[in-house]
């Protein structure tokens, strides 16, 4: 048997829903149905377990998954290693500068800037939770 694709990437946070609408904000995408915030003030059972976030059928899911602790991420350096890492892309250094200060707005820490790098202009951040994350211009 070989596996065929890959259907979902999970997230542990301290704080679910937070970085459910982190990376919808990044990412454009939208709650499965169920898993949408609830009214101000309301309780938010879902935002207390489990949340899938979606960008069409098919398509790989982001889910973050509620834990009571998380040690806070040191990577490069330092005693706790990273334990997730998103790789997205943008076509043009244009676009990475405008997502690089969209990703900055929403909350993102900046770890590394390599947008001068001749043959990958990159940014490396710290989301929310502390998980790395990377936006590099790759051309289609």
């Amino acid at each position: 048997m070989m596996i065929t694709r890959l259907r979902q990437v999970v997230l542990d946070t301290t704080d679910a829903r937070a970085l459910a609408e982190f990376y919808r904000q990044l990412l454009g995408m939208y709650y499965r149905p169920g898993d949408e915030p609830t009214a101000a003030g309301e309780p938010d059972p879902a935002g207390a377990d489990w949340l899938v976030l979606r960008r069409g059928p098919g398509r790989v899911q982001l889910a973050f998954q509620q834990v009571a602790s998380l040690p806070e991420v040191t990577w490069p350096d330092g005693p706790v290693a990273q334990q997730l890492h998103l790789d997205l892309t943008v076509e043009t250094p244009a676009e990475l500068a405008s997502e690089h200060e969209r990703a900055l707005g929403l909350g993102a820490r900046l770890l590394r800037d390599l947008s001068a790098d001749p043959e990958e202009p990159l940014y490396v951040y710290a989301d929310p939770a502390g998980h790395p994350f990377c936006i590099f211009v790759a051309p289609a």
